[in-house]
Order: structure tokens, then C-alpha cells, then sequence
């Protein structure tokens, strides 16, 4: 049966035909040469831009909400956010990048497949710059929707939106609220305790890296946790459970930190240790499944994630910032916490002009990544599913990927998770899952009912 994408894949193909006539009028060599000076330079420009730090709120904000007793919008305006210093100039900034992609273009041609990846970057980083411009104004959601999503995105042609998921998942969650407890759930390490443990796990893991990630004790953060490129902050004075602990690991450390230092060891194509939104949409879908596999999730956790697109669209239909803050602490959050969860709806907009919408894409990058799985195990063709690891990747980059791959300019991840390295297993459950999927659960639930 031929896939909906046909027309996708037939492009695709003709982008091979170009790398190999581009190839052509270059010495491999040389060719090789030019990717990585085109990579180096994308790599180079973007270094500057630090989006959450542009748009984060100062304990001034929070102090005032509180003091309100939760009742005053946030004094957050379009004159706050222009008064966070850049390390940029916006406009110099959008310049670099409509340059780069010139010299992309006239270097490697209009429809090389390298090429094609290097100047949707650019567009993307452009779209980044003028979102921090924007900061405060109207155009701000628009553009993080444009970069990220909105919650009334389609899964796919005409079936349900992530706002529909998110609903069936609350009323799935609402039967497991009176779980019985488990031990790993209780808060039992310190936080120095947590960064030597965290440490420890992570230098295993990663042995044989350039550079070991670190694991850090700082009292500069809001969240217990908090990770960077290649770091983990564990915030002074917080406790922490060994399921809480494992998670840090997995989704922070194997996937974020792992990427990153799988993307720092490509030879040539150097743009995969930085990344756009679009690949955020990958790593955090990564990161979402790997807490899936290790079963270090658990119903809180899926809860948070689903609540989050429940906030982002609430916001969306008008909702302001107290109104949201109000539905988190509905959820039986503290004030601090759902504080906390409402600035992430609102960081970059005002408090009542709608939200950024970056927290989708925990639960649409599960979801993308795990059809894509499901379908390279139905095609057959599970091999590529690996180099999702390969650094910041997209799901559209990975046929070009793997013809990198096989022509030795791009390097296969050095860190890839035991459930992925296993491709035998992953097809295992894949094939189970395929077959899973279409039983009718509401007459298996007839069926079961006198089971249950």
C-alpha cells in the first residue's frame, strides 16, 4: 500500500541525485571542506542567542503576584522585556543569517539535500530572532506557533489535535490517583547526595566522551533541576527520589547531553551539536520516550506533560495568567509550582496576549517519533531509527542523514541507549504495538467487564 508521503519521498530522492551531482564538479575533499566551513559559520552565528534567557521573568514579578495574593496580573510589559540585555543586535543578527544562506546556496546550489538542512536552520534562527524581538507583542504567540506548534495542531490529517490527547490522557489519569505507594517515589537523596549519584551514572555512561557532562550544586535555580548542553544543576537543598533521580538521568543525560556530545564529535556537518526548534520537537519526543522505555515515568509526570498542553490552550482561547494559574493550582499544585508551570505559558508574552507554546513538544515529538518507529519496524527499515542520536536532528533530515552516513561524511552516535541499540527488541515491541493498536478497547472493555 503506498504511503500518504509519496510525494515527499519522491523529493527526497531527487535531493540524493543532487548530492552526487555536487559531489561531482568537487573532490570529496573539498566538498567536505565546505560543509564544514558552512557548518562552523551556522554554528558560530547562533552561538549569541540565548531565547529563555531573553524572556525570563525576575523574582521582582513573582514577588509582586504573590503579594497580591494572587489576585493582580503580573507586571510584565513590552518595556520589561526590552530592558533584558542581548548579546546581539537583532537586526545585525537576521543580516548574518539572510548572508549565510546566500553563501549556502551559491556554494552548494539551491536544492542540495546538506545544503536544503543548513538554510531551513537559518530561516528557523531568523524566526528565533524576530520571536525575541517581538517579545511583549501581538506577533510573539504567532511565531511560537509557527516555531513549535499550537495545541489545536492535527496529529495527522484529519484525526485529533494535541489538545484532544491531552484530554484522554486526564480522564485515563483521573482512574490512577490512588496508586499505592512505591518506594522509589520517596524523596530520600539530598541534593549533594543526588549530584554524586547523578555523576556517577553519567561518567559510566558516557564513558570514553571528549568531555564528561557534569552534574553541579547551585542555589541559582527555581526547579529542583535544571540541564544545559551538556550540564545537569541540582538546586541546594531539594530532595529527590530514585525515580526522580533515574529520569534525570535518562532524559536529561542520555538523551540531551548525549546528542550533544554525539553532535560535537560529527567531523563535517557540525550544525547537528546546536539546535533549532525544529529539532526541539525531536529531542524532547526522544527524551519523553526514553522515560517511557526505562519506565521512569509515571502518572504525575504524564499528568504535568499533558497539563501543560491543557494550559497552553487555554491560554491560546484567551485565558491570562491568573486564570491559568488558578487551573494548575486546581491540579492540587502548590502556589510556588503552579507559579512556576504558569511562567513557562506566559514567558515572552504578557500575562493576558496569549502563550509561548514551546511546552507542546514533549508530548508532539512522543507522538512523531513513535510512528516513525512503528513505521520503519512495519517497512522493515528500522536502521536509521538510531540516528536520532546522531545530534539535534529532525525526523525530515534522517534519509539524508543516513546517505551521509554511508558516504562517510556523516559519523555514526557513539551514545545511543541500550533500548535503541537493541533494534531486535524495539522491533519486538514495535510489531506487538502495531497489532495493539488495532483491537477496539471499548469492546475489549465489554468483554473484560466482569474481569475488573
Amino acid at each position: 500500500m503506498p504511503r500518504k508521503d509519496a510525494p515527499k519521498i519522491k523529493s527526497t530522492q531527487k535531493k540524493t541525485k543532487t548530492i552526487k551531482k555536487t559531489k561531482a564538479n568537487h573532490t570529496p575533499e573539498t566538498y567536505k571542506a565546505t560543509l564544514r566551513e558552512l557548518s562552523d559559520t551556522l554554528v558560530q552565528i547562533q552561538k549569541p542567542i540565548r531565547l529563555l534567557d531573553s524572556m525570563k521573568w525576575d523574582k521582582s514579578i513573582q514577588d509582586d503576584f504573590f503579594k497580591h495574593k494572587f489576585k493582580k496580573l503580573p507586571p510584565v510589559s513590552a518595556t520589561y522585556y526590552e530592558n533584558i540585555p542581548l548579546e546581539f543586535d537583532i537586526q545585525s543578527k537576521i543580516s548574518e543569517f539572510f548572508d549565510l544562506e546566500r553563501d549556502i546556496r551559491r556554494r552548494l546550489g539551491q536544492y542540495n539535500a546538506v545544503g536544503e538542512i543548513l538554510q531551513r536552520m537559518c530561516r528557523e534562527y531568523r524566526e528565533v530572532v524576530r520571536m525575541i524581538r517581538n517579545r511583549g507583542k501581538s506577533e510573539f504567540t504567532k511565531i511560537s506557533q509557527e516555531l513549535f506548534g499550537s495545541s489545536e495542531d492535527a496529529l495527522y490529517a484529519g484525526q485529533p489535535s494535541l489538545n484532544d490527547l491531552a484530554t484522554m490522557i486526564t480522564e485515563a489519569l483521573v482512574n490512577l490517583k490512588s496508586l499505592p505507594a512505591h518506594h522509589t517515589d520517596e524523596r530520600v537523596y539530598t541534593s549533594a547526595e543526588a549530584v554524586a549519584i547523578l555523576q556517577a551514572r553519567l561518567n559510566k555512561y558516557f564513558h570514553g566522551a571528549r568531555y564528561l557532562p557534569q552534574v553541579r550544586l547551585t542555589d541559582g535555580i527555581i526547579a529542583d533541576a535544571a540541564a544545559g548542553a551538556d550540564s545537569i544543576k541540582i538546586k541546594k537543598g531539594a530532595f529527590f527520589s530514585e525515580r526522580e533521580l533515574r529520569l534525570l538521568e535518562v532524559h536529561e543525560g542520555w538523551v540531551h547531553v548525549g546528542t550533544t556530545l554525539n553532535g560535537a564529535e560529527q567531523p563535517v556537518c557540525t550544525f547537528l551539536s546546536k539546535g533549532p526548534p525544529s529539532s526541539t520537537v525531536t529531542q524532547e519526543g526522544l527524551a519523553t520516550i526514553i522515560e517511557i522505555f526505562t519506565f521512569a515515568s509515571y502518572p504525575d509526570r504524564v499528568r504535568r506533560l499533558t497539563n501543560r498542553i491543557k494550559a497552553i490552550q487555554m491560554a491560546e482561547a484567551g485565558a491570562d495568567f491568573i486564570q491559568v494559574f488558578n487551573f494548575f493550582r486546581e491540579q492540587g499544585l502548590d502556589e510556588q509550582v503552579s507559579y512556576n508551570y504558569t511562567v513557562r505559558v506566559f514567558r515572552g508574552s504578557l500575562p493576558n496576549a496569549g502563550p509561548f507554546t514551546k511546552d507542546l513538544v514533549y508530548s508532539k515529538g512522543f507522538i512523531l517519533i513513535y510512528n516513525y518507529i512503528r513505521l520503519s519496524i512495519l517497512q522493515g527499515d528500522p536502521g536509521r531509527v538510531s540516528l536520532l542520536f546522531s545530534g539535534k536532528t529532525t525526523l525530515e533530515d534522517l534519509r539524508v542523514l543516513s546517505e551521509l552516513q554511508e558516504e562517510g561524511i556523516l559519523v555514526p552516535p557513539k551514545f545511543i541507549p541500550p533500548q535503541f541499540l537493541d533494534l531486535g527488541a524495539l522491533s519486538a515491541w514495535m510489531c506487538y504495538s502495531l497489532f495493539l493498536n488495532k483491537l477496539n478497547l471499548k469492546m475489549v472493555a465489554r468483554d473484560y467487564q466482569n474481569l475488573l
